[in-house]
């Protein structure tokens, strides 16, 4: 099993426009993270081998609270209780899976035979996100 936690501010990776006759990722966040996705996925492998078959990955984004969130005493009663609000997870998903591949944790995000995500608030200024590879069966 791999294990990698990416500090930093999620960025999504799918929607793209057209400059200058050419299609650029609409996200200008997204090649610093991915960046860091990759560092620390070379991190975390140290001496460990690249996953060649079937894959498992489990994603956790944690993201950061609105400051309407809270009150004088922490998270207010009424705030949601998770993040059901963009950036969406599929394309939080792709970001990703392509940093582990650029990383070394695995030959193709073709390999990713099971995906588990999920979205969930920080408990306090913790953003990023927690990566968990494994042999799927």
């Amino acid at each position: 099993m791999i294990a990698i936690r990416v500090n930093g501010v999620a960025a999504p990776q799918g929607s793209k426009r057209l400059v200058n006759g050419r299609m650029i990722e609409a996200s200008r966040a997204l090649p610093a993270w991915r960046e860091a996705i990759r560092f620390e996925t070379q991190r975390a492998m140290d001496g460990s081998s690249i996953l060649t078959g079937p894959v498992r990955a489990e994603l956790a984004f944690l993201m950061r609270r609105p400051k309407s969130h809270y009150g004088s005493k922490g998270v207010r009663n009424g705030a949601p209780r998770l993040p059901a609000i963009v950036p969406d997870i599929d394309k939080l998903c792709r970001a990703v899976l392509d940093g582990v591949v650029t990383g070394g944790a695995m030959l193709d995000d073709s390999q990713v035979t099971t995906l588990i995500a999920k979205k969930v608030y920080a408990e306090d200024d913790r953003i990023g996100l927690y990566i968990r590879l494994s042999e799927d069966e």
